[in-house]
């Protein structure tokens, strides 16, 4: 039967949509702020728009509204909406799987590979590795440095990697897949390099110290330090290696470093003592070879941050001292130069037991650096060693793939530290001054002239070296002996006896040089007083024996002795004043 709908019905219905498109309208709040300024919709009747425009925009909102509403109210309607969705997607990715290109969405370390070809997807990588892609260094939960992965020992294969995108097919489906990157790992290039950082980034933890506010001394609570556990990081950074590349990040174990003393207030005593104990902190420097000194005074704030306390008492904060002493070593030499310096351990060393014995002020040794010597023409390995001042034992020991009879105008001879001939500590308010050209002898104690006389030195065939050297040991009686006392066949030879020995340099190994009295020949003749003022010796320094055994009793181990000649010239003050004194008095 026919089934008969009334033209007002269908009216009806429309009627029926078009009023409730007119009360959905009417609904629609807008907000108005205090000034009466809409704030999120626009009054588009304000704005001048052209009939047709307005016209067929209406028309299109009525379709677009007519179909919204259907497709909300008629399942079938829906459901076809939905199919033709899917079949435009599904027709997408059936593109894109029989393309030959990698599949949408797919990634490698954050970067989108989709719809590139292998070799594109290759060469996007390789791009990325070289200018994007940085590993960002974590320190305590702190970004700390960015570096390049091959820094790290890592090594990317972008190849591999592009080949694992393109093959990411049926799987890829439907949201993409993220490839993980093909790298390579070197344990030992990436152990060298947080090793390096370690040095950087591992700080000591800080033990309670000391300040000065407002004229008195405060102290400091101590704090703890940390360190890189470089074999735990290592081995994070092997098994993690493709999550640190794909996040580019990696954070370094860190191990903390707890102070010994966290509490100033344990020695805060001791120190307000060693401060008020002098009129200021001071360094003194004394070049031995020089007889040069040098104070050094220490602003207050500087030297309590050089203070630390420890589970034993105070001690030295050698992180802050070190710098000082580079500090120091500037100014022992002029511009261009780095002959002189302080030693930073031996400082260091000394410094620290001062403190620890309630000393403020510290007397330091200036030492001397190795030097090169270029042959001149005519120099021999003795010639060498009598113009530099190093016995000629030492000068040979110091180059020894050199033969030193032999020498050629330009080589150069490694020549070592004065150091190398003062073992023992300098006694820096005595000096013996020798002038081997004027056969004569000065002894100082306080820059004063103690004793002075006529002497002996070496002959020519066995002559006594220059230099600055110190006594070094103390013998009532010292024995000695030469070719020249044996017999015609040199199987018996003799040794003579002489009084008050004093030894300061060795000329071979287990022969050595020095001062001394009268000598008792092995024929019984005794060599002495009227030898003085000329060479006699085999290389001694002859007094006679009453004034050897005064300098013998007055010179203790470690007093310098300076001898100077011609080819030697005085280096200390009062070696250039003994040399003009001598000359004025024509001695």
């Amino acid at each position: 039967m026919d089934t008969y709908e009334s033209r007002r019905r269908r009216k009806g219905r429309a009627r029926t949509r078009y009023e409730a498109r007119r009360k959905r309208d009417g609904n629609m709040a807008v907000r108005v702020d205090e000034d009466s300024t809409i704030s999120r919709h626009v009054d588009l009747s304000q704005i001048a728009v052209p009939d047709f425009v307005e016209t067929a925009w209406q028309r299109l909102s009525v379709v677009l509204q007519d179909i919204l509403w259907h497709t909300r109210n008629n399942p079938l309607v829906l459901r076809s909406a939905v199919g033709v969705v899917l079949v435009l997607v599904a027709g997408y990715f059936v593109l894109s799987l029989f393309s030959g290109n990698i599949m949408p969405r797919v990634r490698s370390m954050g970067i989108d590979l989709g719809g590139l070809s292998e070799a594109e997807a290759e060469a996007r990588l390789m791009d990325a590795w070289n200018e994007e892609i940085d590993v960002t260094l974590i320190v305590n939960g702190q970004a700390y440095n960015t570096v390049r992965p091959e820094t790290m020992g890592i090594r990317f294969d972008a190849a591999s990697t592009a080949r694992q995108a393109d093959s990411a097919r049926l799987s890829a489906l439907p949201f993409g897949k993220p490839i993980a990157p093909i790298l390579e790992f070197d344990r030992l290039s990436a152990q060298v390099f947080l090793l390096d950082t370690a040095d950087q980034v591992d700080t000591l933890p800080f033990n309670a110290g000391y300040r000065m506010e407002n004229g008195q001394v405060i102290g400091i609570e101590g704090r703890d330090g940390y360190m890189v556990d470089v074999a735990l990081t290592l081995d994070l950074l092997e098994n993690e290696l493709t999550n640190i590349m794909t996040r580019r990040r990696l954070e370094l174990v860190m191990v903390p470093l707890v102070p010994d003393v966290r509490d100033p207030a344990l020695y805060l005593s001791d120190v307000q003592q060693l401060v008020n104990s002098t009129d200021g902190p001071r360094l003194r420097g004394y070049d031995p070879y020089a007889n040069q000194y040098y104070t050094w005074p220490i602003p207050l704030e500087e030297y309590l941050s050089w203070i630390s306390a420890s589970s034993s008492g105070l001690t030295l904060r050698e992180e802050a001292f070190k710098p000082y002493v580079g500090l120091l070593n500037e100014s022992l030499n002029e511009p261009g130069e780095d002959l002189r310096y302080l030693a930073p351990d031996e400082t260091t060393n000394l410094l620290r037991r001062a403190i620890q014995e309630g000393q403020a002020d510290l007397n330091l040794r200036v030492r001397y650096r190795d030097t090169v010597y270029t042959v001149q023409s005519g120099d021999t390995g003795f010639a060498v060693s009598r113009k530099t001042g190093i016995p000629f034992l030492l000068i040979e020991e110091a180059n020894p793939g050199a033969d030193l009879a032999t020498l050629s105008p330009g080589q150069q001879l490694r020549i070592p530290t004065r150091d190398v001939t003062m073992l023992e500590q300098p006694v820096p308010e005595k000096r013996i001054i020798v002038d081997l050209d004027e056969q004569y002898l000065v002894a100082y104690e306080n820059n004063q002239v103690v004793f002075e006389w006529s002497v002996s030195s070496g002959l020519s065939n066995a002559p006594t070296s220059p230099g600055i050297y110190q006594i070094l040991v103390h013998d009532e009686v010292a024995y000695g002996g030469s070719i020249n006392y044996c017999d015609d066949v040199r199987l018996v030879c003799g040794q003579w006896e002489m009084n008050w020995f004093m030894g300061i340099y060795e000329v071979i190994p287990g022969l050595v040089n020095g001062f001394h009295g009268s000598v008792l020949l092995p024929n019984g003749n005794i060599l002495g007083d009227g030898a003085v003022g000329s060479p006699a010796t085999f290389g001694c320094i002859m007094s006679p024996d009453e004034q050897a055994k005064l300098l013998y009793d007055w010179a203790e181990v470690g007093t310098i002795v300076e001898i100077i000649s011609f080819e030697y010239a005085p280096y200390s003050d009062l070696a250039k004043n003994t040399r003009e004194r001598l000359a004025q008095a024509d001695i």
